[in-house]
């Protein structure tokens, strides 16, 4: 569920002070598009908020709508029902990461890793719309399979009524980035230690068909073509 025309074709986030990183600056983009891109690569993400005065961080899964970020879990789940009613909602942080690479340099101090990563700051809210909600289950399969949602079978009643979605606007929200190699010390170019790059690739198994499929049932086109 895009925002305004004027917030959707926008190119990049507004930096806050809690998008600016006190370190490395230099990595920090807030491009859409480099955000989105990372945002649909991804599988999990990370929803911090307080409980009872105290930091919580949950993995779970994401889906992406525009500029709409949808979280769904148990109605009885802690965050989902903090997040219910119309105000204020609940404060979260919500983080995505890729490892691309481990950076292996000559000095311990240096080694370091090669990422991509979002973080959003903002308040999310319960979704309760129906046909917003729809949308957001839809989204959620759909980000780890594209194409599944039509190929399921929905949520019925009495399964919507025991799920809860939450929404979280991305308004506040910034991309970091580091590639290349090594940063050595210019004093440590020629110790007798390797340094470089090892690459990290995400791939697929070939699918693996439920003992109890029905037979007839072929493998669907947008599994063939991961």
């Amino acid at each position: 569920m895009p925002g305004t025309t004027e917030e959707t074709h926008a190119a990049a986030y507004t930096p806050t002070d809690r998008t600016v990183p006190t370190r490395s600056a230099d990595r920090a983009s807030y491009d859409k598009e480099l955000v989105h891109a990372i945002l649909d690569e991804g599988y999990v993400c990370h929803l911090g908020f307080v409980r009872d005065g105290a930091p919580v961080v949950l993995p779970t899964l994401y889906g992406r709508v525009g500029e709409r970020l949808y979280i769904h879990g148990s109605t009885g789940s802690r965050p989902l029902r903090m997040a219910g009613g119309t105000d204020p909602g609940l404060p979260v942080c919500l983080t995505v990461t890729h490892v691309d690479g481990l950076v292996l340099a000559r000095s311990a101090f240096h080694h370091s890793i090669n990422y991509r990563s979002v973080v959003v700051h903002g308040i999310a809210h319960e979704v309760t719309d129906p046909e917003e909600r729809r949308l957001a289950l839809d989204a959620l399969v759909d980000h780890a399979v594209p194409g599944r949602s039509a190929d399921s079978r929905p949520a019925d009643k009495k399964e919507l009524a025991a799920t809860a979605v939450i929404r979280l606007d991305l308004d506040e929200v910034s991309a970091k980035v580091r590639t290349g190699g090594a940063n050595d010390e210019p004093a440590d170019l020629s110790l007798p230690f390797w340094a470089g790059v090892v690459p990290l690739r995400k791939g697929y198994e070939a699918p693996v068909p439920n003992a109890d499929l029905a037979p007839g049932i072929g493998l669907p086109d947008y599994l063939t073509a991961r």
